[in-house]
């Protein structure tokens, strides 16, 4: 185990001319600021962990930061007397590798506002494995049914299904008593998504929204991670008062829809913003993913487990498209 005084760090740099991004060795004193230090056993890779890691998105705000949006570990020192040394604690979002330093790192310092105990029902490396991507899901899910939406209704779909928000999608929604429904653009994993929960799976290609403002309607609701066109279709085929969570932007942030389904059929688009959700509801969704909604296949749902001296290549196959599930990294 490394002494806190000098770790390794996965760390991204930029003079606003050229990016780099590459592990290193740091001192604790250069930390961001924090009650919390934690000793990280375990963060995870996502979309935003990947744009920032390659310079291919403006996800930092300052540099140089460490990577890594989720980190999972234990206490190694805390001022807030909330936390004792060995405590397990998580924390994803919350500026994480965007205004602070993240868990790409063996050590990192977190503010005692976003420090969650880790709950029981979950280990460390299960908590990563849900990460930033299992947290939109079930806020996802929170927020559609705080507007009314309920398993009666009809079946949920989730586009980029294949992806970690998607099928992590599928698991918690049928877990929660949902019929989930998959669009995914990797037909080839079709009996994946069978396998952990989709009742029915539809690709991508075949996909045909019509052009009406309204169309015949498919689903209940909706929990979609791609935006763009799919976002826009999807906004023509909900039944009435049905729930649109819009997590993501994979396909492109542009939206041409009409107000139509809105204020004919009342159809809900709820943004879900997981960065900054308020401690309360923070805490109330880490107790349903260490319970009730905790996904009954998750270890089927990672696909890969990585260390920090191979993240630049986990983040040239996620932008090409080429990841599946969620990726693991041990610290």
């Amino acid at each position: 185990m490394s002494n806190p005084d000098s770790f390794r760090a996965f760390r991204i740099r930029s003079d606003g001319k050229s990016h780099a991004a590459a592990v290193e060795t740091m001192q604790a004193a250069e930390l961001s600021p924090g009650e919390v230090l934690v000793r990280v056993a375990w963060s995870s890779c996502n979309y935003k962990d990947a744009l920032a890691g390659t310079g291919q998105g403006r996800i930092l705000r300052r540099f140089p930061l460490n990577g890594g949006i989720d980190l999972a570990g234990h206490v190694a020192a805390s001022t807030d007397p909330r936390f004792k040394e060995g405590d397990a604690v998580l924390c994803t979002g919350c500026g994480l590798s965007e205004t602070r330093d993240g868990g790409y790192a063996e050590y990192a310092r977190i503010e005692s506002t976003w420090t969650i105990p880790l709950p029981a029902g979950l280990d460390l490396r299960e908590s990563m494995a849900l990460g930033t991507a299992g947290f939109t899901a079930a806020l996802s899910l929170y927020r559609m049914q705080a507007n009314g939406q309920t398993p009666g209704m009809g079946p949920v779909v989730v586009t980029g299904a294949s992806g970690g928000v998607g099928m992590l999608a599928i698991d918690i929604f049928s877990r929660a008593g949902y019929e989930a429904h998959a669009i995914s653009g990797k037909p080839e994993q079709f009996d994946l998504l069978r396998e952990i929960g989709a009742r029915q799976c539809v690709s991508r290609k075949e996909l045909w929204w019509g052009q009406r403002p309204l169309e015949t309607t498919r689903w209940a609701g909706a929990v979609d991670s791609v935006g763009g066109e799919m976002l826009a279709g999807l906004t023509r085929v909900i039944h009435p008062y049905g729930n649109i969570a819009s997590c993501g932007l994979a396909g492109g942030h542009e939206l041409n829809t009409t107000v139509m389904p809105f204020i004919i059929r009342g159809v809900s688009l709820l943004g879900i913003a997981s960065a900054g959700t308020a401690l309360p509801i923070r805490r109330l969704l880490w107790e349903h993913l260490a319970s009730d909604w905790k996904p009954a296949h998750l270890e089927r749902i990672v696909s890969a487990e990585t260390g920090l001296d191979d993240l630049p290549g986990v983040f040239a196959r996620m932008l090409a498209g080429g990841s599946l599930g969620r990726t693991v990294v041990r610290v």
